[in-house]
């Protein structure tokens, strides 16, 4: 057996902390030097584990001989070996506590393990399929890696909140009863301490049904733990913002939950303590659809040895998840009507048939009767365009007439997460509009196609409504294939609704996650767009406030005579097109005097600071509204105003 070294690192986990973060130091102890030829012999059993036929497994100490209270712990481990499915590792604490972190499951496999196992990574260990693990610790010395990280195979969890002091024993075996010998070479324990004041917690999520109808209702429960080996108590907030496909419903338990934000505020949770809340929803994703919903802890007023909050790294034990899957047969979706939003007699049609596109082309525009110059602009973040695409064609035409053309793109990814966006922008913003997308499908070891759409409104974002068809599934704006289609068939094909005003509409192309690696060649089609023809929405609204009186000056004035009354006219325009020449006017007959020059305009009343002469002339009429005094009648002017945009203007009388 070779000689035990033990060697100390203090590692930060970061620069600076606060009491939201975890433990500062790490201290890692290390067995370096490689013990005898053939020293983990096959057939050996170790202990609690099973299989093997005798013999007494390898065995390796940590001294540790510092006590600190411990936080979290990993370890690394080399060693070569013919089979490494054949290895079983226990480590086992001063305290007497046995985990199995590498079961030997005796189902061949490639060569040597090379690993560091830890609470926080995954997949499980022995899961992966790569090839043989090299026989150098990466780095050498490994202070903080090695070639593969996984999480072990029962959490070493069970040793958080013991006393580090003593000897840390690490069993090795080899669980096949063959002679398959290895050598064992290098082993790192890391053991965090935890910080003086800390709350260990945990979070935990369930959903009260894995495969519900659309249209049911789901209750997700989250429970909150403070480790029992904590020693104070926290206050803190679990981020669970509801994902695509629900609509909250209500919710009911320990503190309080603000749907709007996702924030579940938890606020007190004692050490051995669990807090819980219940969230119910209603299911709006269609038949097929996988719903997501992940949690994480966003704050804690105490430090937390073993998770830090809100950095979104999966395996810390302050993040939990879980998914359901739509239940039931699909149909094709019925969409929304354009109609909801304006009349047939409103609505203008953009056809691609006999409109010009040069194959390969990425950015064309076209001229709109009513709307005026709209523009497609192609891009994407990787693979190429195929079978001479972009073009207009009927490739695809999704059950109509097949002389029915569209804006055609065949792409050739070469991972998941390459995508091509077509944006469409508009010269002024429409009420609605809609269209439909041909081929969203899916092909098995192809591709799988994954449509997302969003809009914009003056820079804000707006989502459409997708209907789906029977090759696809619909989540909130994302519609996944998840079926067949052919080219000239309804089931792929996607509509795509929306009901508010919108002046860019971005449509993104791509694969979903059920797609290979390297997805094959695949396409969609952009069919004929329907715009509600562009309105105005004017209105006015006129408010006053109370500046000062003679009596109170202005502390709590009143409307006494004397007082001075500010006045503020704002005008907004509502709807999706720019209004022209707007002119606004108000009589100043009544019980008051004007006060002249107190005349100002904005955006609004209460940014209204450019000073407006009382005239009809100059410079301040165009900068960009005007205002003027005629007798008793006030005119505000403005040569446009674009959607959903205002502007004020502000005076002052006093009070006959």
């Amino acid at each position: 057996m070779g000689k035990m070294l033990s060697c100390l690192v203090l590692i930060c986990a970061a620069l600076s902390f606060s009491t939201t973060v975890r433990a500062q130091i790490v201290t890692q102890y290390t067995i370096s030097e490689p013990g005898g030829s053939n020293d983990i012999v096959a057939a050996r059993t170790c202990g609690t584990g099973t299989g093997g036929t005798g013999g007494s497994p390898l065995v390796k100490n940590f001294s540790v001989g510092t006590n600190f209270t411990v936080a979290d712990v990993d370890l690394g481990f080399l060693a070569s070996h013919a089979y490494r499915t054949d290895i079983q590792v226990i480590l086992q604490s001063p305290a007497g506590t046995r985990a199995i972190l590498v079961v030997g499951t005796t189902s061949g496999g490639n060569n040597n393990l090379n690993v560091r196992l830890s609470d926080e990574f995954s997949p499980v260990v022995n899961s992966g399929t790569h090839g043989n693990d090299s026989l150098t610790p990466t780095p050498n010395p490994p202070t903080t890696s090695y070639e593969r990280q996984y999480a072990p195979n029962n959490p070493l969890s069970v040793f958080d909140g013991q006393n580090s002091i003593g000897t840390w024993r690490m069993e090795i075996c080899d669980m096949y009863p063959a002679a398959d010998d290895g050598n064992f070479l290098r082993a790192d324990l890391w053991l965090t301490s935890a910080p003086t004041n800390f709350a260990d917690l945990s979070l935990a999520k369930t959903v009260s049904n894995a495969t519900p109808a659309n249209g049911a209702n789901v209750t997700y429960t989250l429970s909150l733990t403070n480790s029992a080996a904590s020693n104070q108590t926290a206050a803190a907030t679990v981020n669970d913002m509801l994902p695509l496909g629900v609509t909250f419903v209500s919710a009911s338990g320990y503190g309080t939950y603000d749907s709007g934000t996702g924030i579940w505020t938890v606020p007190s949770i004692a050490p051995g303590q669990t807090r819980a809340i219940s969230i119910t929803v209603n299911v709006t994703a269609t038949s097929g659809a996988t719903v997501t919903n992940t949690a994480e802890v966003a704050s804690s007023n105490r430090a937390d040895p073993d998770s830090s909050p809100n950095n979104g790294i999966t395996g810390e034990d302050d993040y939990a998840s879980r998914s359901f899957t739509v239940s039931g047969s699909r149909t094709a979706g019925i969409p929304p009507s354009l109609t909801s939003v304006c009349p047939v007699s409103n609505q203008i049609l953009f056809d691609w048939n006999g409109k010009a596109w040069v194959g390969g082309s990425t950015n064309n525009s076209y001229t709109v009767a009513g709307i005026g110059s709209i523009n497609f602009n192609i891009s994407n973040t990787g693979g190429t365009y195929d079978d001479g695409s972009p073009a207009v064609n009927s490739n695809n035409y999704g059950s109509l007439a097949s002389t029915e053309q569209s804006l055609y793109q065949n792409l050739q990814f070469t991972n998941q997460t390459q995508t091509a966006t077509t944006l469409l922008t508009l010269p002024t913003a429409v009420p609605g509009l809609q269209f439909t997308v041909f081929d969203i499908d899916y092909a098995n070891n192809d591709f799988s196609d994954k449509l997302t759409v969003v809009g914009r409104f003056n820079g804000a974002t707006v989502y459409p409504t997708l209907t789906n068809g029977v090759a696809n599934y619909v989540t909130g704006n994302v519609a996944i294939g998840d079926a067949g289609s052919n080219s000239n068939s309804a089931n792929g094909n996607v509509v795509v609704t929306f009901t508010s005003p919108v002046d860019r509409v971005e449509i993104i192309y791509g694969n979903h996650t059920t797609a290979p690696a390297d997805p094959d060649g695949q396409a969609i089609s952009i069919h004929d767009i329907n715009f509600c023809r562009p309105a105005t929405t004017m209105s006015v609204t006129k408010i006053s406030s109370i500046i000062s009186d003679p009596v109170n000056g202005t502390t709590n004035p009143k409307r006494i005579p004397g007082a001075i009354v500010q006045y503020c006219i704002l005008i907004s325009n509502s709807g999706s097109a720019s209004a022209a020449s707007i002119v606004a006017t108000d009589s100043l007959a009544g019980a008051f005097t004007y006060t002249p020059g107190t005349m100002r305009s904005g955006s609004n009343c209460g940014s209204a600071a450019t000073v407006e002469d009382d005239n009809a002339a100059g410079a301040d009429e165009s900068d960009p509204y005007g205002a003027s005094l005629a007798g008793t009648t006030l005119t505000a002017t403005a040569a446009t105003l674009g959607p959903a945009s205002s502007f004020a203007l502000t005076f002052r009388v006093t009070i006959d």
